[in-house]
């Protein structure tokens, strides 16, 4: 389902969500890159489209790839859509830019390097900036996930910016989360530190062609034996891969499916996507109180409240409560 293709023209800007709900059902490309748009924009039939969406809710395989820049992140996500194109799953993957802080604006150059796929009916790239959103995604990303799932995708890869240490969000969103290294990623100290690599279902050293890859097997192995861990559950696996090649994809493929086993086999699987619901529930009632906030910024109450944080007659928490208390309101 490359974006590009034939369909009527009226899709484009349509806001029609029952029309483009049954397109994007039927494959058509065009409706499925018109619904990732509304919920990118925030455009506000979108709680009409996530009602339509809903009943196709958790019918695909979400898997996450993140690590730090230059560790071939997109040329995996490349190769793993070949794989999983050879066992005839509908492939759809998510491709996350950074974007300025300056301007706004974003490159989206990850599907450049998709390009052998761009042709595919089978396979929708679409690329997304993250507009600022810490956490290695865009805000957008678990809604144009479900769009995803209903345009009948059977597996989305989620790719990540090229993200640091503390950039953990895409293992809220995915069932299975590829963490990616490459050699000379520095010292055994960064391979026991808090943070990304503490998400990962799957290790893969890539460009394992390398000087240095065996130490950082070995590092990443002994991180792993650190870790506690009680019967029966999940030991990451390290897969080796020269993504460039074509190497080790069909290891990569072989570790989520075993993943995947385990998830179902102890109920880890709806455990995760009740999470993930549980998450984009919070997130949209967060963005609503941050959006009625807002509005008080426009009137008199706010205004007042600061005035009399900042002369010292009241406190920040009791001005909170108030502002809390005329929301209800």
């Amino acid at each position: 389902m490359s974006e590009a293709g034939t369909a009527v023209p009226s899709i484009r800007r349509s806001r029609d969500v029952p029309l483009l709900v049954e397109r994007a059902r039927a494959g058509d490309p065009r409706a499925v890159a018109r619904l990732i748009t509304l919920v990118e924009n925030g455009d506000e039939v979108l709680p009409q489209v996530a009602a339509a969406l809903a009943p196709y809710a958790g019918q695909a395989q979400v898997v996450g790839l993140t690590g730090s820049p230059g560790v071939g992140k997109s040329t995996t996500t490349n190769e793993l859509v070949r794989a999983l194109r050879a066992r005839g799953h509908r492939v759809g993957v998510l491709a996350v830019d950074p974007s300025s802080p300056f301007t706004g604006g974003a490159i989206l150059g990850d599907r450049v390097r998709m390009q052998d796929h761009a042709t595919d009916p089978g396979v929708y790239i679409r690329s997304m900036s993250s507009r600022g959103h810490l956490g290695g995604l865009s805000a957008a990303t678990p809604q144009a996930v479900r769009v995803l799932e209903g345009a009948g995708c059977d597996v989305v890869l989620v790719e990540t910016v090229g993200v640091g240490q503390a950039e953990v969000e895409v293992a809220s969103l995915a069932d299975t989360t590829l963490v990616l290294l490459a050699p000379g990623m520095g010292d055994a100290i960064q391979a026991v530190k808090a943070g990304i690599l503490e998400i990962a279902d799957v290790f893969v050293v890539n460009k394992a062609d390398r000087d240095g890859a065996d130490a950082t097997v070995r590092d990443i192995n002994g991180m792993i034996a650190l870790g506690e861990r009680g019967p029966g559950q999940w030991r990451p696996q390290v897969v080796r891969s020269v993504a460039a090649r074509g190497e080790g994809i069909d290891d990569i493929a072989a570790a989520i499916d075993k993943h995947r086993g385990w998830l179902v086999e102890h109920g880890e699987l709806r455990r995760r996507r009740e999470a993930r619901a549980a998450a984009e529930i919070e997130a949209i009632a967060l963005g609503t109180l941050r959006a009625r906030i807002g509005s008080l910024r426009d009137g008199t109450g706010l205004a007042a409240l600061a005035g009399k944080v900042a002369e010292g007659s009241l406190d920040p928490y009791a001005a909170a409560d108030e502002l809390l208390a005329d929301l209800e309101r």
